[in-house]
């Protein structure tokens, strides 16, 4: 659990590869690498739309012998929609890196809020 703040993208990213380095330790560079991005915008994502301050955003991971699976959970029902890429905002595009890399994500409803998931395959 990571409390709402933008300095805990990094956090979490560190937290899934020392994940990763213990549970899936076969799994190449790229897929490591692949799944950290993909929590880095999950978590960004929640951290922008789905919190208030004082909330907190929940990072959880299952290994498998087949794929890895991230959930970026928060307190907001709001679910994320992809948003029209441009030139005069550096926001929009995090949806498309997680659908771009993810064998397939999705949206949960969750008793108090959402959570955002995306697979990887292995």
């Amino acid at each position: 659990m990571f409390p709402s703040a933008p300095e805990v993208v990094s956090a979490a990213r560190d937290f899934v590869r020392d994940v990763l380095t213990q549970e899936a330790p076969g799994l190449r560079d790229e897929q490591v690498d692949d799944v950290r991005l993909i929590v880095s915008e999950l978590v960004t994502n929640a951290v922008r739309y789905g919190t208030e301050p004082g909330d907190s955003v929940l990072v959880v991971l299952a290994v498998t012998d087949t794929r890895v699976r991230v959930e970026v959970r928060d307190p907001v029902r709001r679910r994320p929609r992809f948003r029209v890429a441009s030139q005069e905002r550096d926001r929009g595009r995090g949806l498309l890196i997680v659908e771009a890399l993810a064998e397939c994500w999705g949206v949960a409803d969750r008793p108090f809020g959402k959570a955002v998931w995306a697979e990887v395959a292995r």
